[in-house]
């Protein structure tokens, strides 16, 4: 009896399905929390995380922008390593929810610290948007 190949493109499209799984759904509450998470406090990108963003927490997202203006983050950069956790999901209504997020920033050669983040979001014309946010020890 011989054995059955598994056809080398068949795998790469079980691969990309798969991968693609993995990744948080824009169209979910849950899935712009965590693109917003991803980008403001993951990979430091501000411009990315502002597009998840309105009302209050699009504009606190702006001034920080402005407040880091002519600074680059770089190959030389020292970036946190950030895990975060979904703790609790609270219902405000049909059209919003907030979540609290537990996150571990990880900082070479200066430790380790931990911060709670609370994040609202709203369910706009344009989809979920973060509308409020705020971190806490």
């Amino acid at each position: 009896m011989t054995a059955r190949r598994f056809p080398p493109m068949l795998f790469c499209l079980v691969w990309l399905v798969l991968l693609g799984a993995c990744q948080p759904d824009p169209h979910t509450a849950q899935g712009t929390a965590e693109l917003f998470l991803d980008a403001h406090y993951v990979r430091i990108d501000l411009p990315t995380a502002k597009a998840y963003c309105a009302g209050f927490a699009r504009n606190r997202v702006e001034e920080e922008i402005r407040l880091t203006e002519g600074l680059s983050i770089d190959a030389t950069t020292r970036q946190p390593r950030v895990y975060y956790e979904l703790l609790e999901e609270t219902p405000r209504g049909e059209s919003s929810v907030s979540f609290l997020y537990k996150a571990d920033f990880d900082v070479d050669g200066a430790g380790r610290f931990t911060k709670n983040i609370v994040l609202t979001l709203r369910n706009e014309a344009e989809g979920w948007r973060v509308v409020n946010y705020r971190e806490y020890d």
